[in-house]
């Protein structure tokens, strides 16, 4: 590449990318348990698929970014997507326990490869564009907002398409008749998510550009990589600064882990049918991911009016607290006012964590080179994802009650009293100034 693309340009694209590889997520999300259950399974082999797919993932973060940090951004992308598609096809398709749990590894493995490429690629690319001291924080905020609120659109569409395809007289009964089982009406949002990868891949190959790299061999990578994971564990180990991003990842893990674990039972008390439930968990899921959008994009004027990135991840983290609390809350309340409880909570905690994250991040970036960065951040998205399952396995053994969401709401809180004493002094470039203008749609 001769020449970098300019700031607007790398924002626009890395927002566009981040919205397709996250669109197929939600497009599965609505229909997966529904579909595996009418396949055969049971809720304890459902649950083993679902574990396949997170501890596929976790084993392979480090190597996958620091496979990223090798071989370059563009071709990890790329491989993601066309995994996430041969998962996602595995699951639309599949009819036994066993490939089911495959397509859910498949998956894991998509996930674990997309953690980092594509944030990387744009900080990388405004750094060679801009120089090192680039204003990133509007841009990472614009990746986020555009990432949540793909799964947003993807989980409504994800749950209104089966139905819509259930309107037509005997039409599911037609459609599963034509292919000998092998596509139900709940199998349509996955083949959907299918063609949106194709899509994604094409784009990840065509608009993304990258400063040219040494020709990478099976040595280069046998060594790069190991070099680079424990690059990326050192750097996690001796600096406060990434050592407490890395903290406040895994505090927010253990507070989205109890809000997925325990609010669709709370759902299904507050609203008296496990029917009913299910709906108002969905709405309140879409609501999140709508409300984490809204977070990300006030992320850049949360750092303006705090000081500084350090006091607006403080105060963002103490907000989601706050919102896991009222959660909380709802175990001693009924009526309406577990209710409305239910709704602030959920989007204080949303919001909060939405507005962290880039902030987070921003600060990461300045610490950390274009060499290890996908490491970092899977790194930090391993902290996460381990957290969050050790809390969830605590939670299951609370009784039930308040308790449970007390711990998650703890660990949060612990979290963000971890940013009430700087660390160092960072450059803040004037966000007023540098700011990178909204993507066109």
């Amino acid at each position: 590449m001769s020449r970098p693309l300019d700031p607007r340009t790398a924002c626009r694209r890395y927002a566009l990318v981040s919205a397709l590889f996250w669109l197929p997520i939600g497009l599965a999300l609505a229909p997966m348990v529904a579909l595996f259950t009418e396949r055969g399974l049971s809720v304890a082999a459902v649950a083993g698929c679902v574990a396949a797919h997170s501890l596929t993932a976790a084993a392979l973060e480090l190597p996958t970014g620091g496979l990223s940090d090798v071989v370059g951004r563009r071709a990890v992308l790329a491989a993601a997507g066309l995994v996430g598609l041969a998962g996602l096809l595995l699951a639309a398709l599949g009819t036994t326990a066993w490939v089911l749990a495959l397509a859910m590894a498949l998956k894991g493995v998509a996930r674990a490869l997309s953690s980092g490429p594509a944030e990387a690629w744009y900080v990388d690319t405004v750094h060679a564009s801009a120089g090192p001291d680039a204003e990133l924080r509007t841009g990472l905020a614009r990746g986020s907002t555009a990432s949540t609120g793909a799964l947003a659109v993807g989980v409504l569409i994800g749950g209104a398409l089966p139905w819509l395809s259930g309107l037509g007289p005997d039409l599911g009964a037609r459609l599963s008749e034509a292919t000998s089982g092998l596509v139900l009406p709940l199998s349509l949002p996955m083949l959907l998510g299918v063609a949106v990868e194709l899509a994604f891949v094409a784009y990840v190959l065509t608009a993304l550009p990258e400063q040219p790299r040494p020709p990478a061999t099976l040595r280069g990578v046998l060594r790069g990589v190991p070099a680079a994971i424990v690059g990326g564990l050192r750097l996690g180990g001796g600096d406060a600064l990434v050592r407490r991003i890395m903290l406040s990842a895994a505090a927010a893990g253990s507070a989205l882990v109890t809000v997925e674990l325990l609010t669709p039972g709370r759902a299904v008390d507050l609203t008296g049918a496990p029917e009913s439930g299910a709906v108002l968990f969905a709405a309140l899921a879409c609501a999140g991911f709508l409300c984490s959008a809204t977070g990300s994009q006030l992320a850049p004027r949360v750092a303006r009016l705090a000081g500084s990135g350090e006091r607006a991840v403080l105060v963002s983290l103490g907000a989601a607290a706050g919102g896991l609390l009222l959660l909380g809350a709802t175990a001693a309340v009924t009526g309406p006012a577990a209710l409305v409880l239910l709704a602030l909570g959920y989007g204080f905690i949303y919001v909060g964590l939405g507005a962290a994250g880039p902030n987070e991040n921003d600060l990461l970036h300045r610490r950390v080179d274009s060499a290890g960065r996908a490491t970092a951040l899977s790194v930090q998205s391993l902290a996460l994802q381990l957290i969050g399952a050790l809390t969830g396995l605590i939670a299951g053994h609370l009784p039930a009650g308040a308790a449970r969401w007390l711990l998650g709401g703890a660990v949060l809180l612990a979290g963000a009293l971890l940013w009430t004493r700087r660390t160092a002094p960072l450059a803040e470039p004037n966000p007023e100034a540098t700011s990178v203008p909204s993507p066109s749609r």
